[in-house]
């Protein structure tokens, strides 16, 4: 159950880190996009990023092969890790523009939200190779060398993965994708991770390069932190979970439609970035079924207006006093 926001609350610093890595779903959207037109935002938001990202990576492989840095290595190494989520995601996006077929009688949407999946599967993949490449710089004698070069890419990293990670995020929320919105997390978790950089080459400048891989290590654990809380958003979405407050807001809107003396049922799932809702409404059993009709398109009509990200609805009528079908 989602707890109440108070203005006079003091949240703690693992609330606040949680809010910002792991954004939540009735968190404040400036302008909800749906249809066709998200859609088209998400995928000008994956490859903007995509740029970004790549010239970002491509600046730090040759400072990690000149530096020998394995906190840049680390760095680097989730760098291109969105290199190869953000291809996937792109095409999940273009796979729910297809009309659905006789197999796929509710269209590719879901494909978004695999690809969720995929994209954490990579994130763990890089978080092992951070702690394996760790250890061996702990365990044995590695010199760090352009210790300016390895300062400079870190700020230059941080700067690149914040900038793509708010418009992911943003671009994400807008449009109800949760796939999008992990990866921005993706790059957020690559922010902290080039901070971390920066410390370790100032901590070798100090003569204390141990420090850098120690930071690998640390690097690691934390990406695996945000893995977990990341992959809570997408399994939901496998699991056709919607926030807690999305049944009652159907089930009142319905509810306050002239016409309705009740609503039998109410449920919600997402497809992709597309929520759908099932509503089945009670009304006067003597009406015609025009007139019946009439309150089923104007309860369709108003439930956008109160579910945010709401793409689809699906209204039944039943008459009042009987058991639903």
């Amino acid at each position: 159950m989602i707890e109440p926001h108070h203005p006079h609350d003091h949240p703690s610093v693992w609330s606040r880190l949680r809010h910002v890595l792991v954004p939540h779903s009735h968190d404040h959207v400036d302008h909800v996009v749906v249809g066709e037109d998200a859609r088209a935002l998400g995928i000008r938001a994956a490859w903007i990023s995509l740029a970004v990202m790549g010239l970002t990576a491509l600046g730090q492989v040759a400072i990690v092969w000149l530096s020998g840095s394995v906190a840049l290595l680390a760095d680097t190494v989730h760098n291109l890790g969105h290199l190869a989520t953000t291809i996937p995601l792109i095409i999940a996006f273009k796979l729910g523009a297809k009309a659905p077929t006789a197999r796929y009688s509710y269209g590719f949407r879901r494909a978004e939200d695999v690809v969720g999946l995929l994209i954490a599967a990579v994130i763990a993949l890089s978080a092992g190779l951070i702690i394996w490449e760790s250890v061996r710089a702990l365990t044995s004698d590695r010199q760090l060398t352009h210790l300016g070069w390895v300062f400079a890419a870190g700020l230059v990293g941080f700067l690149g993965n914040e900038l793509v990670a708010v418009y992911r995020i943003r671009a994400g929320r807008r449009i109800g994708s949760a796939a999008l919105v992990a990866e921005g997390n993706h790059a957020r978790a690559d922010g902290l991770t080039s901070l971390a950089v920066v410390v370790g080459a100032v901590a070798a400048w100090f003569g204390f390069p141990q420090l850098d891989a120690i930071i690998g290590l640390l690097i690691g654990v934390v990406i695996l932190w945000i893995l977990v809380l990341s992959l809570r958003s997408v399994i939901s979405r496998l699991m056709d979970g919607v926030d807690a407050s999305v049944v009652p807001s159907l089930t009142a809107t319905a509810s306050q439609v002239p016409g309705v003396h009740g609503v039998a049922s109410a449920r919600a799932r997402w497809s992709g970035h597309t929520l759908q809702a099932e509503v089945e409404v009670t009304v006067d059993p003597d009406l015609s079924v025009g007139v019946a009709h009439e309150i089923c398109d104007e309860v369709r009509r108003r439930l956008p207006d109160t579910v945010v990200h709401l793409g689809e609805a699906t209204v039944r009528v039943s008459p009042a006093g009987r058991p639903s079908a």
